[in-house]
């Protein structure tokens, strides 16, 4: 029976993976507008938090940073130096930090909303939780991503970009970050609920 249960375990787990990658892999992952990408690849980070726990949720966060870094290296943009140690822009090199950039925020994203959700379990009605957990999350990863890369590049991205660093963080906040806040809010409440009699049935 032990077996059989991880068996499932793992089974969903990789379920999770495999739409991770489907996403990277695919333009459903991310919309490109100027030197800003709008992604949905933190919905299933988010998603495997809340539907397995901290630990996969932090490993679903690993594959969406590991995706990032490849997208980073191998197709990069003017602002690729943030994410990937591989690449530069004229005299800008990427660096160690890079990769805490790319790897950390989406580790702690997908930790952080395993952690929210037994947080809330017990306090809050569930579905309302779910759509306030997944704005959360999202905000605090755009937070941190933004804010590391403010201070790890901050002059140097503003002179890549050609805009102020703070300017770029009010942007990403009001423009795409707004749209990755509501896609979560919507669509993890929605899919969690799709698939929580498989975690039922499954007992994970």
């Amino acid at each position: 029976m032990q077996i059989k249960s991880e068996t499932q375990h793992f089974t969903v787990l990789a379920f999770f993976i495999a739409i991770e990658l489907l996403l990277a892999l695919t333009p459903l992952g991310y919309l490109n507008v100027g030197v800003i990408s709008i992604t949905l690849m933190h919905l299933p980070v988010i998603l495997s938090g809340v539907f397995m726990g901290k630990k996969e949720g932090a490993i679903i966060g690993f594959v969406f940073g590991l995706a990032s870094f490849l997208r980073a290296t191998f197709a990069p943009n003017l602002t690729s130096f943030c994410f990937t140690p591989f690449y530069s822009v004229g005299n800008v090199q990427g660096n160690i930090f890079s990769l805490v950039i790319c790897f950390g925020p989406r580790i702690f994203l997908g930790w952080f909303a395993g952690f929210l959700k037994n947080f809330g379990k017990k306090r809050f009605s569930e579905l309302p939780w779910m759509m306030a957990l997944s704005v959360i999350c999202t905000l605090v990863h755009t937070i941190s991503v933004m804010g590391l890369i403010w201070l790890v590049f901050g002059s140097v991205y503003s002179r890549v970009v050609g805009v102020g660093v703070g300017s770029v963080i009010v942007t990403v906040l009001l423009s795409n970050g707004l749209f990755e806040m509501m896609a979560a809010g919507m669509m993890v409440p929605f899919m969690y609920r799709a698939l929580k009699p498989i975690r039922e049935k499954m007992n994970i």
